[in-house]
């Protein structure tokens, strides 16, 4: 995947400005920032569901727009912000809905359980989506996107709604994708996750690319304070040896 000097401009707000950087197969981004750093513009962008004012982006060296709508749909999954759901399906019928654009398989039953399971929702297989909490709503559009078996997988603040263990089952799965050979870009608040499962962080403020490399030489008090305006210490977990971003 990759993003050439990519630019979104809406009347008099410009929203991306320029942006560059690429991801291959078998690594996780992070993109991170403040809120209306232009993060969920981005991975729209990505996805192909917005169309940039400049620039363009590339999946396996093809421009995302001559992509047709089918095998788009194979190539890259997405889990937006937003997972309103306004008719009853169940759980698992939601799940099975990333299955829509493969040809119907002898294993689909097998690959649904198995995303079911990956999300942490097998034990709300046959509860009506309505019902769920936010949370688990957010893990049922997750267990989609794994169940459409997707190359490139774009996910928008995949964890915002979810409680400590639930994160890092995501981010956990998430970093599984990209080791069996996926390309994961990941919408993400929280540095200390982006430190811990990201290969790459790239840093969003006003709509422009401050930084992009490794989370250890990325996330800096002195460019955390810049971009958030706030302080911050990063200490070396002592266990994972990766960075750890706390208040100061």
């Amino acid at each position: 995947m990759r993003v050439e000097a990519v630019g979104v401009t809406i009347g008099a707000a410009r929203l991306l400005d320029d942006v560059t950087l690429s991801a291959s197969g078998g690594q996780v981004l992070a993109l991170v920032g403040p809120n209306g750093a232009g993060k969920s513009t981005l991975l729209s962008v990505i996805s192909g569901d917005r169309e940039p004012s400049a620039g363009r982006v590339l999946l396996t060296g093809r421009p995302v727009g001559e992509w047709p709508a089918k095998a788009l749909a194979r190539h890259r999954s997405v889990m937006t912000q937003h997972h309103a759901q306004a008719f009853s399906f169940t759980v698992r019928e939601a799940v099975e809905m990333g299955r829509a654009p493969w040809p119907v398989a002898e294993d689909d039953e097998d690959r649904v359980q198995e995303a079911m399971a990956g999300a942490g929702v097998a034990a709300l297989a046959e509860r009506e989506v309505t019902t769920l909490s936010g949370g688990e709503l957010a893990r049922t559009v997750f267990g989609r996107v794994l169940a459409q078996d997707a190359e490139v997988v774009l996910l928008d603040e995949p964890t915002a709604a979810l409680d400590l263990h639930h994160q890092e089952l995501v981010m956990s799965r998430a970093r599984r994708l990209a080791d069996d050979g996926a390309c994961v870009v990941v919408v993400l608040h929280d540095l200390t996750l982006a430190a811990r499962y990201c290969d790459l962080v790239a840093v969003l403020e006003l709509g422009r690319l401050v930084a992009v490399g490794d989370p250890a030489e990325v996330l800096t008090p002195e460019l955390i304070g810049a971009v958030y305006h706030h302080e911050v210490v990063v200490m070396t977990h002592p266990r994972t040896g990766r960075p750890v971003v706390v208040p100061a």
